[in-house]
């Protein structure tokens, strides 16, 4: 039997569950309060120059996940791009994710791979066993020069606290190569579509069964309308932040022309705590398949979420797990509501894994619907 259902949110996940469940035959109002879709993945020309623009800062899109890489070349042509970053630390550039030559910079050398991880091994810490914050992690994983010059500095802007109170797992994402391969990633599959985000996300949208609501905010008496909600919205705003917010870091742009190539690259960032930007972009780089002679630039800063700020990376130190567990509590004595995403469930979650995650959410709500059961509030354990 159709049921009318509610999305709020126009970004990534709702866009996927709604498009999974229009296709099923149910009836899908997708509500935003920006003026568009896309959410945090919005991409728009610049009325200037033509650049197409991250406007929420640089997504590159990678995978290793083929259906999730086939379900957006359905809707979008992906070109192939790779990441490949700069950063300025100590008035050098350097080539990041740290590799064979970044090492081989710094250190004024000339080591052979086997040279480099042996090299490497006797800089690192063995006396720290059992790594718990980002600093033991980086010390025992690569010693104090590398750290110094590409992590302590950058991770206590990103962050807002010292590396000393920030969990290793952070870390644990970070490559080092021991070859002179610079692609940032490393995924089977990478690209870029050819027209930006926003157009991809409209075609995810683009069914019958889907009615789309901008500059429009939902609310609990909104949400009663329908058979179901799912929610991508932050999971303390849901029950306004009624035991407190959870702590986010969100970021500021400040956007600049320039007249030609700045810096030669999408993407440089700045290891040296006393320099005031994280890093900055330079989009006309994020697609390398048009011909920009003007470009548009944004330096970016990380900073504590106020109210009405935009909040990117959820913190999730202990006080913040705290939290969020009594959220999660009392969220599961909710009814008719599935939070979803990053926000839905305080998770920093790559564009990839927010796919996987909506289309396995949608499925298995279709078949709770059709075995008369009852989807879980969370499809993903936040915790």
């Amino acid at each position: 039997m159709q049921k009318n259902i509610l999305m709020m949110g126009a970004g990534l996940s709702c866009a996927v569950i709604g498009r999974t469940l229009a296709e099923s035959g149910h009836s899908v109002t997708v509500i935003d309060s920006r003026e568009h879709v896309g959410g945090n993945c919005f991409t728009e020309r610049d009325e200037r120059t033509g650049v197409m623009l991250h406007v929420y800062g640089p997504h590159i899109f990678h995978t290793d996940d083929k259906e999730v890489w086939d379900y957006v070349n359905k809707f979008a042509e992906f070109r192939p791009y790779k990441n490949q970053v700069k950063t300025t630390s100590g008035g050098e550039v350097y080539s990041l994710p740290i590799n064979l030559h970044t090492i081989n910079q710094l250190f004024k050398s000339s080591m052979r791979p086997q040279e480099a991880i042996e090299f490497i091994s006797n800089k690192s810490d063995k006396s720290i066993v059992d790594p718990q914050s980002f600093e033991e992690q980086a010390l025992r994983f690569v010693g104090p020069e590398l750290y110094e010059a590409f992590l302590k500095g950058y991770t206590l802007k990103q962050w807002g606290r010292d590396p000393k109170d920030l969990p290793a797992s952070i870390l644990k994402r970070l490559p080092v190569r021991f070859n002179y391969d610079d692609n940032y990633f490393f995924h089977k599959f990478q690209g870029m579509p050819s027209n930006g985000y926003t157009e991809m996300i409209e075609g995810i949208l683009n069914h019958p069964n889907i009615s789309i609501k901008l500059g429009v905010r939902g609310d609990r008496a909104l949400a009663t309308q329908f058979d179901h909600t799912f929610y991508s919205g932050p999971l303390d705003g849901w029950f306004d932040y009624s035991i407190g917010r959870l702590a986010y870091r969100t970021l500021d742009f400040e956007k600049f022309y320039f007249d030609g190539d700045y810096q030669g690259c999408a993407v440089m960032n700045y290891g040296d705590a006393d320099y005031p930007y994280t890093r900055t972009s330079e989009h006309k780089h994020f697609a390398p398949w048009e011909e920009h002679e003007a470009s548009v630039l944004y330096n970016e800063k990380s900073r504590e979420c106020q109210p009405d700020d935009i909040p990117y990376y959820p913190i999730r130190q202990q006080a913040e797990r705290e939290l969020l567990l009594q959220y999660v509590k009392i969220a599961k004595g909710e009814r008719g509501i599935t939070f979803v995403g990053r926000l839905g469930t305080y998770r920093y979650l790559d564009m990839d894994v927010t796919i996987r995650e909506a289309l396995d959410c949608a499925r298995e709500w279709l078949l709770a619907d059709e075995c008369g059961g009852e989807l879980p509030i969370f499809s993903v354990n936040p915790i």
